[in-house]
């Protein structure tokens, strides 16, 4: 039997993950980074309300400073991670909001319904390298109490039947101050340091 190569079995898994209504208190159908093949992969927690208009994750503030914080320490801009790095999320619909005004965290259900979509994509992609981002993400792959006991650490992690590096981050939000100031501050800075620094980068660069 031959099976297909990573880029047709990117495409056909995409094509049906956008068909996907598994979550009927999702507010939006799903976001998709795009059919990129690569040894890395971005996992967000969900879109916010702009991500399904324009129709691509980490599409607003946070992800200008994700953006920002990749360009200062691995030499990669916006056009060049978008276009190399595939990003995946917890759940790929927007939640809504809650009655604070702020974007609903992804119920345990949501969250479980969309879990096979990732799982889906490390047995295709195999990464090497996976960079949760934010405290949601980050507890898919290991426990997660304090964000001072993983940020700034490496840890090898195995998920659908592969063994991968996982490097988490804090999340880019700018409500919160964690990864302004002491020991967050130092603590991202040790983490991105990690990330520049992994063949997988490395690679990404020089290609």
């Amino acid at each position: 039997m031959i099976v297909p190569h990573k880029q047709v079995q990117l495409e056909r898994h995409i094509a049906e993950l956008l068909q996907c209504r598994r979550c009927p208190r999702m507010q939006s159908t799903p976001v998709s980074g795009g059919t990129i093949v690569s040894d890395v992969m971005v996992v967000g927690q969900a879109p916010g309300p702009r991500e399904p208009v324009l129709q691509r994750p980490f599409a607003h503030t946070a992800g200008k400073t994700l953006f920002c914080w990749l360009e200062e320490f691995c030499g990669m801009n916006e056009a060049t991670v978008r276009s190399t790095i595939y990003f995946a999320a917890v759940c790929r619909c927007f939640p809504g909001k809650n009655s604070s005004g702020s974007d609903r965290v992804p119920s345990p259900d949501e969250i479980r319904n969309c879990s096979s979509w990732m799982d889906e994509e490390i047995r295709i992609l195999k990464p090497r390298l996976v960079i949760p981002v934010g405290r949601l993400a980050i507890t898919q792959f290991v426990e997660c109490a304090n964000l001072e006991k993983v940020i700034g650490c490496k840890f090898r992690v195995h998920r659908a039947g592969h063994v991968f590096d996982l490097i988490p981050l804090p999340h880019p939000s700018g409500v919160s101050p964690w990864h302004k100031i002491s020991p967050g501050k130092e603590l991202l800075k040790r983490a991105l340091t990690l990330i520049a620094r992994h063949p997988a980068i490395r690679e990404l660069r020089t290609n």
